[in-house]
């Protein structure tokens, strides 16, 4: 085996690792979910609802964003159309982050996002990322204007 092959595989997980979607960036905490839907803010970016709260990071904490998505099992019975939703959904969220990320993380916020899929009919991934792009840039818009008040 030669070294310019395991060179190649270095680089391709760095790269993978800028993208990904890690375990630290998951909303898990039922806590944290229930704070977020009892104290958080609300807004619709036709798919998708997004409840969300910004403050600052608690001590040891890091600034970043953790998210969480859902699809409604009224509108979707079966538990495949409900997993395809949320895997495009984290999917868009995971190529469009980085831009929202790197404001949280110079302003010192720490964001909880949860993202819920709101219509009735199975979507295209194009939609889906469109209405994350949307989504995206109107929650740093909030987001700016809530540090500008806070400073």
């Amino acid at each position: 085996m030669n070294s310019s092959g395991n060179g190649a595989i270095l680089l391709y997980t760095k790269m993978a690792k800028k993208f990904a979607l890690g375990k630290e960036e998951k909303l898990k905490s039922r806590k944290q979910i229930e704070s977020l839907f009892a104290n958080g803010k609300t807004f619709m970016c036709f798919p998708l609802r997004i409840s969300y709260a910004l403050s600052p990071p608690a001590e040891g904490e890091k600034s970043g964003m953790q998210i969480g998505v859902s699809a409604s099992k009224r509108y979707f019975k079966r538990a495949v159309d409900r997993n395809r939703i949320k895997r495009l959904m984290r999917e868009a969220y995971r190529l469009q982050k980085k831009e929202i990320a790197t404001f949280l993380q110079t302003n010192q916020l720490k964001g909880h996002v949860f993202f819920i899929y709101i219509d009735k009919s199975l979507p295209t991934y194009s939609t889906v990322f469109e209405a994350m792009t949307k989504c995206l840039k109107l929650l740093q818009k909030k987001a700016e204007k809530s540090n500008e008040k806070t400073s």
